[in-house]
């Protein structure tokens, strides 16, 4: 017969999970910066590493490219440091995902550009986003990993809110400095040179980063594993394919989701609203910055909100706001230009169902190979539809204004199913439920 293991006899204090959470959260958020950074630029970069000859809209199609670039190399990192996280340790690998990150950011930073060296300083580009991708495909998956794995009893949405808040504070960040740099300098000074200061700050942030991860600590499930010699004996993703294949598939669909929020709500639509309805840039700067806000609090309120009511509550409501309020930004982008930014508040509040999916995820697999099985799930959803989406989205747009909220009612519609119909049956909470004293894997009840 099956049995659980017992509770831990020391189970850390509020003050010990409060400063990991913190520190876990402060370094995703300047990790995210150092990837999201490259988005807010996108228009200066297309002028200084591509030829003057191309259009414009080909430029930006094809800056947007190198965007997906990172995307498209996430499961290589993501799968190789969840092997290893899940072999050796969660914190080993979410430190290194750091230092992996603020190196190709600090040298995008002093990069030759196209005026200076040609073709070669696209591609140059391209290498260092291939190199952010790895980092960040490791990254999002282990934080999640390791605060739900850390969280206290009934506070696995707190945790991981938290965390999502923090990495979407790192857009935040990444928006704030934008903004800040389009005011300070002109476009002709930006492009001369100042583009490249974001991107030398992103590099030192990673350092910090870094650093402040030197403080955190092994999560208690994984010792637990260890204790009781339950680290997979088989490669573990070969365990998650052969043994949780709608697992698998439901944390997929579910990146979908987020993927379309946060690519299409927060990242594109600044440049498709000028673009697309003639708004200027900082009034569409100042708009994201508030969505951004908005998404930053929603975040960690929808992860408290399913500690109490549930994923498939929160699922509902949530989902169904981010759809309405999307038509309600670009609508309102057409016809009523003056309520951007409260619009965009809104549609950045409904993007805050984007913690559901880590949530989903964290649950769906059993601990000894939940980091592998998050990672695998993950970044195989992101390569796919968070790297043609850019290229989706822009081609969309030629065709309909209208189009990136058609995209998200759609992928979001999808989303909800997923949420409604997915396994969550691990980790309710840290002590109970999540693998057995011989290490086969046990399941727990939840509020779902």
């Amino acid at each position: 017969m099956m049995k659980n293991y017992s509770p831990l006899s020391n189970p850390p204090s509020t003050a010990s999970e409060a400063r990991t959470l913190a520190l876990a959260s402060l370094g995703g958020a300047l990790e995210f910066y150092d990837f999201v950074i490259f988005v807010f630029f996108t228009t200066v970069i297309g002028k200084v590493f591509f030829a003057a000859s191309l259009p414009d809209w080909v430029r930006q199609t094809q800056t947007f490219g190198l965007f997906a670039a990172g995307y498209l190399a996430r499961p290589l990192g993501g799968v190789v440091m969840a092997h290893f996280g899940d072999k050796q340790g969660r914190k080993r690998m979410f430190t290194l995902s750091v230092l992996l990150m603020a190196i190709p950011t600090l040298l995008i930073g002093f990069l030759p550009t196209y005026s200076s060296i040609g073709v070669a300083a696209p591609l140059l580009l391209l290498a260092m986003r291939i190199l952010q991708g790895i980092a960040i495909g490791g990254e999002a998956p282990g934080g999640w990993v390791f605060v739900a794995e850390h969280a206290e009893r009934g506070r696995v949405g707190l945790a991981v809110g938290l965390l999502t808040s923090g990495l979407t504070c790192g857009i935040l960040l990444g928006s704030l400095v934008a903004t800040g740099m389009n005011l300070k300098f002109t476009q002709a000074q930006m492009i001369d040179g100042y583009w490249r200061v974001p991107f030398v700050i992103g590099g030192i942030f990673g350092f910090i980063a870094m650093f402040l991860r030197r403080w955190l600590q092994e999560t208690p499930v994984f010792e637990q594993i260890r204790m009781r010699a339950a680290v997979s004996r088989d490669l573990p993703l070969r365990t998650v394919l052969k043994s949780h294949g709608l697992a698998v598939l439901a944390s997929i669909l579910s990146t979908w989701t987020l993927t379309a929020a946060i690519v299409v709500v927060i990242l594109m639509t600044p440049a498709l609203l000028q673009k697309s309805f003639g708004l200027p840039p900082f009034a569409t700067q100042l708009a994201n910055l508030g969505g951004t806000a908005g998404l930053c609090v929603s975040a960690l309120a929808v992860g408290v909100a399913t500690d109490r009511f549930g994923i498939r509550r929160v699922a509902v409501p949530m989902m169904l706001l981010l759809i309405v309020a999307t038509y309600g930004l670009y609508y309102g982008a057409l016809r009523m230009p003056s309520a951007l930014l409260p619009l965009y508040i809104l549609a950045g509040i409904g993007a805050g169902a984007v913690t559901l999916t880590p949530i989903l995820m964290v649950r769906a697999f059993p601990a000894p190979v939940r980091f592998s099985g998050v990672s695998f799930s993950y970044n195989i959803a992101y390569a796919i539809f968070g790297g043609v989406t850019p290229l989706f989205v822009s081609w969309l747009v030629h065709l309909n204004r209208m189009g990136p909220a058609h995209y998200i009612a759609a992928v979001t519609c999808m989303g909800l199913l997923v949420t409604l119909l997915a396994p969550v049956k691990y980790l309710s909470d840290r002590y109970s439920g999540d693998i057995a004293v011989d290490g086969s894997l046990a399941q727990s009840s939840s509020i779902i």
